[in-house]
């Protein structure tokens, strides 16, 4: 049975959370916006109406997220009310308390993600690291595992291209998480080295084997972002696509190799960026999307340096590793570790799963990113 401290403390916090997201402001504002969709001439300009109904849409996520928060709370303490007149149950009071403090945090956490990008869609790239087959088999556990975390969070998941591995596995794979909510806010948290520590089914003598996995991943831009791609830096390949799709994917040259000559800015060191995509049968939609590809590259280069110069001048904050050793997993111990956080779990099968909400969270915690001014 919960305490008369814990109700108060979950009626505080959604108090503040409505204080925070200034929804009173906002109901105000989802009217205003609302009202602008009813206008007769709204759909001529297709492109200015989508923005404006994800405008709203956007909007009034918040206000039912807090609505929530609001009906939880309140039926909470209506249950502790209650319980005192003998009219509801201990089992039914915590209950209520499990609900209401599931719904502010979530609220909670979704406060955090400020920076612009965070509601974007995202494109995430996961490289097998050295290892051979042990290696690509942990790469292709770590794709269903982002898959299955997608799916359960109402994503659409699209395999813009797929390498196999040698025996099993896959060497890499460039996916596109979108149709949900804060794909990037969420899993940027995952940018970084994946290590795997299980006895390989793929060793004969049953040795303790250690694996690897890179993940990128990238907000992944829409027309509303602009992000300038210098015509004389690209050029592009042509080539059959392998793989499932049918016989007209493999006789005709529908997948597209994009190469950039990328020039770093500050320093002026040239890179090529190399992009391959397969997703469709038609050259043409291939070609388009490897450039929205490029784009989310260009624009994650250049928020990533911002991030940088903004964590140098805020003293004391935590530097954030992109490209380090994030995460252990140990299958022998049961045990999944966040080497930034400390956070971790015994649920092993629970994270194959998907069910890595508790390292975002904990990510999100420890890394938070103050509003741009």
């Amino acid at each position: 049975m919960i305490t008369a401290d814990q109700l108060k403390d979950v009626m505080e916090r959604a108090e503040a959370l409505r204080r925070y997201l200034d929804i009173d402001r906002k109901k105000i504002e989802f009217e205003e916006e609302d009202l602008r969709t009813q206008a007769p001439d709204f759909w001529e300009d297709p492109k200015r109406a989508e923005e404006q109904m994800k405008k709203v849409k956007g909007i009034k996520r918040w206000i039912d997220g807090y609505n929530e928060v609001r009906l939880a709370a309140d039926e909470l303490q209506l249950a502790f009310d209650f319980y005192k007149d003998e009219m509801v149950t201990e089992e039914e009071v915590d209950t209520d308390y499990r609900r209401a403090l599931e719904a502010i945090e979530s609220l909670e956490l979704k406060n955090m993600l400020r920076q612009k990008e965070d509601p974007m869609d995202c494109v995430m790239k996961i490289n097998s690291g050295a290892g051979g087959t042990e290696s690509q088999d942990w790469a292709q556990m770590l794709m269903r595992m982002y898959q299955r975390w997608a799916e359960a969070n109402g994503h659409k998941v699209t395999i813009s291209n797929l390498q196999d591995g040698d025996e099993a596995g896959i060497k890499s794979v460039t996916m596109q998480i979108e149709g949900g909510e804060y794909a990037y806010g969420y899993l940027k948290s995952e940018n970084g080295v994946h290590r795997l520590v299980r006895v390989s089914p793929f060793n004969a003598q049953g040795k303790r084997m250690t694996s690897f996995a890179s993940v990128f991943v990238s907000p992944l831009v829409d027309d509303t972002i602009e992000v300038y791609v210098d015509p004389a830096r690209v050029s592009w390949d042509l080539f059959r696509s392998g793989g499932a799709g049918g016989q007209n994917v493999n006789k005709v040259e529908t997948g597209v190799r994009l190469r950039y000559q990328y020039v770093d800015p500050d320093t002026g060191e040239e890179e090529e960026i190399l992009i391959e995509n397969t997703e469709s049968r038609k050259q043409l939609e291939n070609r388009n999307n490897a450039m929205r590809l490029l784009k989310s590259q260009l624009y994650d280069r250049a928020m990533k340096k911002r991030l940088e110069a903004q964590a140098k001048i805020e003293a004391g904050k935590k530097k954030i590793e992109w490209g380090s050793q994030i995460r252990s997993y140990v299958f022998d111990d049961r045990r999944v570790k966040d080497h930034r956080t400390n956070w971790q779990t015994t649920d092993v099968d629970g994270v194959m799963d998907g069910k890595i909400d508790g390292f975002i969270k904990a990510y999100l915690m420890e890394f938070p990113v103050n509003d741009e001014d």
